[in-house]
């Protein structure tokens, strides 16, 4: 990728976004998936790992929407080391050992 000139960036207005905090965060994927609150929870605090992350290998952390597809997989039956899997850690990363460091920060999701 290549910068903008700055007589182009002057063209455009700029918005910094961040994530939500972690009660509205929940809140937004209990809503829009339809889980349970604690699910939620439980997904919104495996996605503020994932973000911390991103400066040690990762090159983006798991968004609001990545935790609302895992959650509709969740409640559609998927086991939730699978949806989670197949929502977030595949998805984040082609990395094996990535992937398996993430894939242990869903275990505590499982215990709780």
């Amino acid at each position: 990728m290549k910068d903008l000139k700055p007589s182009t960036r002057q063209r455009f207005v700029s918005m910094e976004f961040s994530y939500p905090d972690e009660k509205k965060e929940t809140a937004i994927v209990a809503q829009e998936s339809n889980v349970p609150e604690d699910v939620a929870r439980h997904l919104v605090r495996l996605g503020q790992m994932t973000r911390n992350l991103k400066e040690k290998g990762l090159d983006e952390g798991a968004s609001t929407r990545l935790l609302i597809h895992a959650a509709k997989l969740i409640r559609s039956g998927i086991e939730p080391r699978e949806a989670c899997r197949a929502a977030i850690t595949s998805t984040l990363s082609d990395d094996e050992e990535m992937q398996l460091s993430m894939d242990e920060m869903v275990d505590p999701f499982l215990a709780g």
